[in-house]
């Protein structure tokens, strides 16, 4: 199983993937004329002032619910890796594929919120809508949702609940271990998985409006917490920073690890954590209530720098700053700079425990595992979402109610494994399931480019009535020439 796992994510995440998450988000700038810098403001005002609706929820909730997707495990476990096995350099490409990511951002949130449809008085929708409708190739939005339901339901939750069973047992220790057909398993981790199922179990059942009411409360005051915390350990070594900057920097172009080390891992990484282009975000996007469809596509564009540019830019900053860390490419022999015990887990959180720790000494392991166990967790619930959205897709055509029966099965099932589990085997199913989407994803939206540009006249069409300075927006599908907005043509 290894095995065949390392080989899909060479064929899957080869640099052909690398270089098409970045040549989209640098397209997709160009065209919007760098919508994710000259639109900042209005970010933040759109923001603040959604309002939620019967069928839908605010600009906000779809905010926090496609944040409760983005930061996650990978914002403390994934940059840890990132650096661990790409060097310093790593993150700068991040930051890169968060940047022109934005853009990517806009483009396939808007086209979310133009095709979306009613369900049950709900708003969904997503990729696989808008391939349908925009693309209108039935088959590739089929091959898309069923790819989501098979990486959101089974292989992404694997990751997020691997990094809280792994951040315990650095807190706890493992409690004793029992032997099992995945192996010997530390019971801290048996313990953490049947505590998480249940809660997980409770939320799930009780449908769309739940995750949204729990994720716009957890997903901001955790990530407030964590920031500030991140902050204080930044400002104690204030004059440091300079030289970690530089070193990020000087590194991206000559890296320690290599050149394609760097860069690989920086994109990987950083498509994970922000999941621009990934097809994730525009789930949530769809469910928002609002006047225009770039109005979401803005707000989901805000989501990325969120996620990258702070939070995954304060974890970068504890690790580098208090050099809790080692650079061991794959398949080196040794390290190329060693800081801690060379037994140090890369691939999950012990990096960023061990660097909060190095500063609040017997409070930075236990707080991290906190953060962790709320970030991975909604990012589960936001997984459960989105996979339930295909099911309802795919469900126009087969009618198979128990589809959603088995999803909260097999969701509570991944997470419990995924608890107990290495984390390089957890790492190399969520790579799967990500790379899948994305590649599905950001090809079906350059071909909905070049088709019909739908995003591209929405952006076109808001920014006529801003200049206008309307009192309230108003979309016309029809007048700008976008066929199948059906829920938009009913409300004009």
């Amino acid at each position: 199983m290894s095995e065949l796992i390392q080989t899909l994510n060479s064929i899957i995440w080869s640099p052909a993937l690398i270089y098409l998450c970045l040549g989209a988000g640098l397209f997709f700038s160009v065209i919007t004329r760098f919508v994710q810098i000259r639109h900042f403001k209005e970010m933040w005002r759109l923001l603040m002032s959604g309002k939620s609706s019967e069928q839908g929820i605010s600009s906000f909730q779809a905010l926090a619910v496609s944040l409760s997707g983005r930061v996650g495990t990978g914002n403390i476990a994934g940059v840890a890796a990132a650096i661990g096995f790409g060097g310093p350099g790593a993150v700068f490409w991040m930051w890169v594929v968060a940047f022109f990511g934005a853009a990517t951002a806009y483009i396939e949130s808007t086209n979310a919120q133009i095709y979306k449809e009613e369900e049950d008085g709900l708003y969904r929708g997503g990729p696989a809508y808008y391939i349908e409708k925009a693309m209108g190739q039935k088959w590739y939005a089929w091959l898309f949702a069923i790819s989501t339901i098979l990486a959101c339901g089974a292989l992404l939750p694997v990751v997020q609940s691997n990094g809280i069973g792994d951040s315990l047992v650095n807190v706890f220790g493992d409690g004793g271990k029992v032997s099992t057909f995945i192996g010997d398993v530390a019971l801290t981790k048996i313990y953490a998985a049947f505590f998480i199922v249940v809660i997980l179990g409770f939320i799930i059942f009780g449908g769309v409006k739940r995750i949204a009411n729990f994720t716009q409360v957890v997903v901001p005051f955790m990530a407030l917490a964590y920031i500030i915390v991140a902050c204080s350990i930044i400002a104690l070594n204030l004059d440091m920073l300079p030289g970690i900057v530089s070193l990020i920097i000087s590194d991206a172009f000559t890296p320690m690890a290599g050149v394609g080390a760097a860069i690989g891992w920086g994109v990987k990484r950083g498509v994970y954590s922000n999941e621009a282009g990934q097809g994730t975000g525009p789930h949530a996007a769809a469910a928002a209530e609002v006047d225009h469809p770039a109005q979401q596509g803005l707000v989901q564009a805000f989501s990325v720098y969120i996620d990258t540019l702070f939070v995954c830019s304060a974890t970068a900053f504890m690790i580098l700053i208090t050099q809790q860390y080692n650079v061991i490419p794959e398949g080196a022999a040794t390290a190329l700079v060693q800081n801690v015990p060379l037994a140090t887990e890369i691939s999950g959180p012990a990096f960023t425990q061990l660097a909060v720790n190095s500063v609040l000494p017997g409070v930075g392991k236990p707080f991290i595992a906190l953060a962790l166990f709320f970030f991975a967790f909604t990012t589960v619930l936001a997984y459960f979402f989105i996979a339930d959205n295909n099911i309802s897709y795919i469900n126009r055509t087969l009618k198979m109610p128990v589809l959603r029966f088995l999803l909260k099965v097999g969701i509570m099932t991944a997470v419990f494994y995924g608890t107990v589990s290495e984390p390089s085997a957890a790492w190399g199913l969520g790579d799967v399931g990500v790379g899948l989407m994305a590649w599905l994803n950001i090809v079906g939206i350059v071909i909905i480019f070049f088709m019909a540009r739908p995003a591209i006249k929405a952006l076109k069409d808001y920014e006529r009535q801003q200049k206008e300075g309307v009192e309230k927006y108003t979309f016309d599908p029809e007048s700008l020439g976008i066929k199948n907005a059906d829920i938009w043509k009913d409300k004009k």
